[in-house]
């Protein structure tokens, strides 16, 4: 009888202590806030949303996820409802996207908004509003991951390419030119080192010596130079007494002047009596050599005077001379 009473009480303490937990379960899971309920529909899976997954706008938890189905709508497409509280500043440009919790796999369901307004979906078979669902960045890099291996592949075949025994063999045979090249860099460079010792360092001594002689040089130029500054002092001197009022160039001046008023004399009084005279000589030479003609002509005319003279053909009294036997 006694063990039957303390069954009796444990079964009531654990009773009572289930009790007790099952209310402070529904105490701390009770949710009194006001919610408006959405609908996401989607072509891709959704692996790691579960039910009761957060829901953020702009990274702040504003709802949950309250349904996982499929689309009675479209086939083949996956349903999910979600509640979000009443003060969410959603717009006709929010969005939602699968957000994914670091390396744990878990995904949520993310807002924001485009900044441009979106397509109004029209609501689904329950009535509920529609938001746009956009692919998540881990959704395109797996559509993408094809053509991302793809590439790698190429990317493989021509590092395969690259490093083929030929192409080895080229880079090796590169590699000793280029240790060929280094020798010869080094060896010209002691060249360099010998011709730098043996020639430019005895010019280099020899500087001090050139520059002492130069320096003599630009001296005696120097004196050259004051030389040819007196002598052109002296020579600038003579000709301002060249060009001075009673010097030589306007002495020469004056003597040229008297020339030529004495040439201008010449033709003007001069060279008239002279072309004169001449005339005159040579009319009586033309006389004196008709007197001489006539003279030899005539010889009597100097005892009996000129006289007549004979006619001449076709004159009166012209008479034609006999012809010679």
């Amino acid at each position: 009888m006694e063990n039957k009473s303390h069954a009796l009480a444990a079964g009531i303490f654990v009773v009572f202590v289930a009790a007790m937990v099952a209310a402070l379960a529904i105490w701390l899971t009770r949710d009194n806030g006001s919610y408006h309920l959405y609908e996401l529909s989607s072509r891709e899976g959704v692996s790691g949303l579960q039910p009761q997954a957060a829901v953020r706008y702009k990274g702040v938890a504003v709802g949950k996820v309250t349904h996982i189905g499929f689309d009675p709508q479209v086939s083949g497409n996956v349903l999910i409802r979600i509640a979000v509280d009443d003060g969410t500043p959603l717009t006709p440009t929010t969005f939602a996207v699968l957000g994914y919790q670091g390396i744990t796999g878990l995904a949520y369901v993310l807002l924001d908004d485009a900044g441009e307004p979106q397509p109004a979906l029209p609501p689904g078979a329950s009535g509920l509003p529609r938001l746009p669902l956009r692919s998540s960045p881990f959704s395109q890099l797996a559509d993408q991951g094809p053509e991302i291996l793809a590439q790698v592949e190429e990317a493989t075949r021509r590092i395969n390419q690259l490093l083929s025994d030929d192409n080895q063999k080229l880079v090796s045979a590169a590699i000793a030119n280029l240790g060929a090249a280094a020798g010869g860099v080094n060896t010209l460079a002691q060249h360099l080192d010998a011709t730098v010792t043996q020639k430019l360092d005895p010019a280099l001594a020899a500087l001090p010596a050139l520059a002492h002689d130069a320096g003599r040089t630009l001296a005696a130029l120097q004196a050259a130079g004051t030389d040819v500054s007196g002598m052109a002092a002296e020579i600038g001197r003579t000709a301002q007494r060249l060009n001075a009022p009673d010097g030589a160039i306007a002495q020469a001046g004056e003597g040229a002047r008297a020339a030529v008023r004495t040439v201008e004399r010449f033709n003007a009084r001069t060279l008239p009596r002279i072309e004169r005279a001449g005339d005159a000589a040579a009319r009586a030479a033309r006389q004196l050599g008709r007197a001489a003609t006539g003279v030899t002509d005539n010889p009597q005319a100097l005892i009996y005077g000129a006289g007549s003279t004979l006619p001449g053909p076709g004159e009166p009294g012209f008479s034609a001379p006999a012809p010679a036997p």
